[in-house]
């Protein structure tokens, strides 16, 4: 259960079209579940530096998809694709050290690759900031900015469950601080993700 998430991570991004992307012959490989093919094509990319490849890569080690599950080859290679900004990477990344999943359960780093991720847009590292927030897991426990990141989510996820969690958080604040959170998240998003009450 505890690898459940960075499991999920992968699993998503192989169905994305960044899949598509990495070359026509793992792709098709990994739609066909050919995973010696692909670890075939994704390995020398991963080498030479391909960030998508390496996050590939990751995510077949954290699965043991192709290869033995291995979760520290997993975080080497989300390591080395997400220090190049591929923001699957990052999020697996994070997941990673908030499990503990190949590396040492380190909720701060989790903080740090999650937040590089939500200022890539990514819904899923938005919506993970806002629980850290309101839970005060690897940062002090803050309700304004755990609506506001919950808010930022919602325009970019699963609405329902991000307007829940932050309607929930709001009934722990002030009229004052749901204003402030409002215009944080306003700004953050008008900012493209740069000025997000940092």
């Amino acid at each position: 259960m505890k690898h459940l998430t960075i499991t999920l991570v992968f699993v998503m991004t192989l169905n994305s079209p960044v899949a598509a992307q990495v070359s026509t012959k793992s792709s098709v490989a990994l739609e066909a579940y050919d995973y010696a093919t692909a670890l075939e094509e994704l390995l020398p990319l991963a080498e030479q530096g391909d960030a998508r490849a390496q996050s590939f890569l990751g995510g077949m080690y954290a699965l043991g998809t192709g290869v033995l599950q291995d979760y520290p080859e997993a975080v080497k290679w989300y390591r080395l694709a997400a220090e190049q900004g591929n923001v699957s990477a990052q999020v697996s990344l994070a997941f990673a050290f908030h499990s503990g999943a190949g590396v040492e359960q380190d909720y701060f780093a989790a903080v740090k690759w999650f937040t590089l991720a939500a200022r890539q847009g990514n819904a899923i590292a938005q919506f993970q900031l806002a629980l850290m927030y309101k839970r005060g897991t690897g940062v002090a426990q803050e309700n304004v900015r755990s609506y506001m990141w919950f808010s930022v989510a919602s325009t970019n996820g699963d609405i329902h469950k991000n307007k829940h969690n932050r309607d929930k958080t709001a009934a722990k604040m002030t009229a004052a601080d749901i204003s402030k959170a409002q215009a944080m998240a306003r700004q953050c998003m008008s900012s493209r993700y740069r000025k997000c009450g940092y």
